[in-house]
């Protein structure tokens, strides 16, 4: 079983969620990484981002902001 990888870009501007993001994905290669984020604006830009990497995206509303659940 593969862990889950957290990312918290709650109040981060962009591009930093995008950043932050990627250094998660670096890391992961493969698995499930949940990125939170709390504006429309930074959830589109990780899941585009993520998309682009080869990653299955799954947006969902969390803990009053948003979550792009990435896997692959």
């Amino acid at each position: 079983m593969t862990d889950t990888v957290r990312v918290d870009a709650r109040g981060l501007s962009c591009p930093q969620p995008v950043m932050e993001t990627r250094r998660a994905l670096e890391g992961a290669k493969g698995g499930r990484v949940e990125v939170l984020v709390d504006t429309v604006t930074s959830r589109e830009n990780v899941a585009r981002f993520g998309q682009s990497r080869g990653w299955t995206v799954e947006k969902a509303e969390r803990d009053g902001g948003y979550c792009v659940i990435l896997t692959k």
